[in-house]
C-alpha cells in the first residue's frame, strides 16, 4: 500500500487535483480584482474583507494553502526524479519528445512560485499582522502597489509565465486523470488554450490600467 501512495504516479494524480483546484480559483480571484478598477473603493473592500471572514471561505483558503504546497513540493520532487533518471544529456538525434511547456514547466513554476511570495507578503501577511498595513483597505494597497513600475514588471513577466504553466497544467491534470478520449480530449486543449491565454490577460489589463490610466 505505501509503495502504491508513494509512488510517482499517485504523486502526479494528486498533483493533478491539487492542480485543478488551484485552477478554479484563479478565475474567483480574477473576478475580485476587476473591482479594483472601479473608482470607489468600498466594492473590493467588501468583496476583501468577505473573502476574509467568511467561515467557508476561511476553510477553503487552507485548502487552497495546502494544494499550493503539494502542488510545488510534488512537482519538484517529480522532476528531481525525471533529471536524475536522465543524468546523461541526449546525444543529437535521440532528443525528448516531451513538449516544450513540460520540459520548462518547472522553470514557469518556479515563476509563479517567485510571485506568490511577493503576493502573499503583500496582501496576505498584512492580513494575518505579519506585515504592516491596513486590512480594511487593500483597495489602497493595491492601487500603491501597480503604481510601482517595478512591480508592473515582474507581475506581467510572472503573468505571462503563467500563462505557459497554465496550458500544460490543464492538458496534463486531464491526462494524468485518465481523461484522455478522441472526442473531448481536442475540446478539452481548445478550453486549455483559451484559458491559458484569456485568464494571464485579464490580470494583466488590469495591472496595465492601474498603473498607466489610474
Amino acid at each position: 500500500m505505501n509503495k502504491v501512495l508513494f509512488s510517482s504516479i499517485s504523486k502526479k494524480f494528486i498533483m493533478a487535483l491539487a492542480g485543478i483546484f488551484l485552477l478554479t480559483f484563479l478565475p474567483v480571484h480574477l473576478i475580485i480584482n476587476i473591482l479594483l478598477l472601479k473608482s470607489e473603493p468600498e466594492p473590493f473592500n467588501k468583496a476583501a474583507h468577505f473573502m476574509a471572514t467568511f467561515p467557508l471561505v476561511k476553510i477553503m483558503e487552507v485548502v487552497l494553502i495546502a494544494a499550493i504546497l503539494i502542488h510545488i513540493i510534488w512537482g519538484i520532487y517529480l522532476q528531481i526524479q525525471n533529471w536524475l533518471a536522465r543524468p546523461v544529456g541526449y546525444v543529437s538525434g535521440n532528443k525528448s519528445e516531451t513538449s516544450f511547456f513540460s520540459r520548462f514547466m518547472i522553470w514557469t513554476g518556479a515563476s509563479v512560485f517567485i510571485f506568490l511570495i511577493i503576493h502573499y507578503f503583500n496582501f496576505y501577511f498584512i492580513k494575518i499582522g505579519l506585515v504592516a498595513g491596513n486590512p480594511d483597505d487593500f483597495y489602497s494597497v493595491a492601487h500603491n502597489l501597480f503604481k510601482i513600475p517595478a512591480y508592473n514588471y515582474i507581475y506581467l513577466v510572472c503573468f505571462a509565465l503563467l500563462g505557459f504553466h497554465l496550458y500544460h497544467a490543464f492538458v496534463s491534470a486531464f491526462q494524468t486523470l485518465g481523461l484522455n478520449h478522441r472526442i473531448w480530449t481536442p475540446v478539452v486543449n481548445i478550453v486549455a488554450v483559451v484559458y491559458s491565454v484569456a485568464l494571464p490577460a485579464g490580470y494583466a489589463i488590469i495591472s496595465i490600467i492601474l498603473w498607466l490610466f489610474r
